[in-house]
This record gives structure tokens, C-alpha cells and sequence, in this order.
């Protein structure tokens, strides 16, 4: 499935959701995938594009994972982390099943192979007090947990390496989003002079390029 970069920024969340949950000038945090991150002041939540086929009755953009105010700053990075981990599972095959409950959706990570559910996000982050085992950080390390759903994606087109690059270097809690997007531009230009690279060479290559720089 192919995601041109921006695809978020082409399916931003509907009016109408922005004006009713007061999200006007949100602040958008990472794109993989058309699965982003969103942030405005205290709130972050999720944001996931429809696909570039268009597939599916409902074509507008969804929020989910909806955190009213944030528990703490790691709380932010770890929304970043988690889009970013979502989308690259979605470029991996997996499918991203959207359900509406009122504003916000859940979002349920189904396996092509055996169509069952891998996981699900819910529509508002349960909080302090009922949040249990299903904040943000539970759910990140319940995605890294997943595998693949099938071969990596044909990282011979630049746009899909430079997605699977960003979301491969926010796996990392001490790299941001801005230089995740740095140190993918920096990879893909060493994968273009070395073809024989992976994605995750190419990055290795590009942190110790970048400590160099410093």
C-alpha cells in the first residue's frame, strides 16, 4: 500500500470534530503511514488517515487515543513513538480498522494473514485513575511487541523509505521527532550510494555520522 509523505497533511481531521473538541491549531508531530501524532497544549492524541485507496464507507481522517491532559512530557514522545510504530505496521501489512464512538474512533490493528485483531487503541486515554494496563506507554511496548505482517515494503521508492526510517529511529526514546526525520534523510542518502544497506544499517550509519557532526 503506498502512502505519499504528507498524507496526513492532505486528510487533516474534519472541521467539524477540530471545532467540537477544541483542537483548533493542533500541532501535528509525526506522519507515518497516514498514522500521525497530535498535540495541543495539555491534549495528544492519535490521528490516522483513511488509505490511499480510499477504501472503506468512511474516508475522513480519525482521532483516537484522545489524552485530555498529558501526565507528564515523556507521556507526548511516547504518542510520537507509538503513531510512528503503528504506521510502520501498517506499511507492513497490517490493517487499521476504524470504529466511531461519538468524536473519536477506536482502532483496532488486524492481521492480514489470520484477519484477527492484534490489538486495539481506545478512543480516549483511560487516565490516571481507571488506566490500568491501556495507557499510551502499555500500548507502545503491546506494538513493538508485534511482528511484521509480511515483507518490509519496497523500500526502493524513497517516500516509503523515509516513512519506515522515521518510524525506525523513534524507537529509540532518546532520538525526537526532528531528528528522527533528520537522521532518515541522512539514511536514505547513504542507502542511495549503497543499495546493499537495510533500512536499520542505514540508520546505524546515520546516528554515527551525525555524533561525528557534533
Amino acid at each position: 500500500m503506498a502512502f505519499a509523505p504528507g498524507h496526513l497533511k492532505q486528510h487533516p481531521l474534519p472541521s467539524g470534530v477540530v471545532g467540537a473538541l477544541s483542537l483548533a491549531g493542533y500541532q501535528l508531530l509525526v506522519d507515518v503511514a497516514g498514522v500521525g501524532a497530535g498535540r495541543l497544549g495539555p491534549q495528544a492524541f492519535l490521528l490516522v488517515a483513511p488509505d490511499p485507496e480510499g477504501a472503506g464507507v468512511d474516508a475522513l481522517t480519525h482521532i483516537s487515543l484522545h489524552q485530555t491532559r498529558l501526565g507528564a512530557e515523556r507521556e507526548a514522545f511516547a504518542y510520537q513513538q507509538l503513531a510512528a510504530q503503528l504506521g510502520y505496521l501498517r506499511l507492513s501489512g497490517y490493517r487499521l480498522g476504524l470504529e466511531r464512538s461519538g468524536l473519536r474512533s477506536r482502532i483496532s490493528l488486524i492481521d492480514p494473514a489470520s484477519g484477527a485483531i492484534a490489538m486495539t487503541v481506545p478512543d480516549k486515554h483511560p487516565g490516571r485513575l481507571f488506566g490500568g494496563g491501556r495507557d499510551v506507554s502499555s500500548l507502545l511496548a503491546q506494538a513493538k511487541a508485534l511482528p511484521s505482517a509480511g515483507p518490509a515494503p519496497d523500500l526502493g521508492r524513497p517516500e516509503l523509505l523515509h516513512q519506515t526510517l522515521v518510524a525506525l529511529a523513534l524507537a529509540d526514546e532518546d532520538t525526537s521527532g526532528e531528528q528522527a526525520v533528520e537522521l532518515a534523510d541522512r539514511a536514505v542518502e547513504l542507502s542511495r550510494g549503497d543499495p546493499t544497506l537495510d533500512p536499520a544499517a542505514a540508520l546505524a550509519k546515520a546516528r554515527e555520522g551525525s555524533q561525528l557532526d557534533a
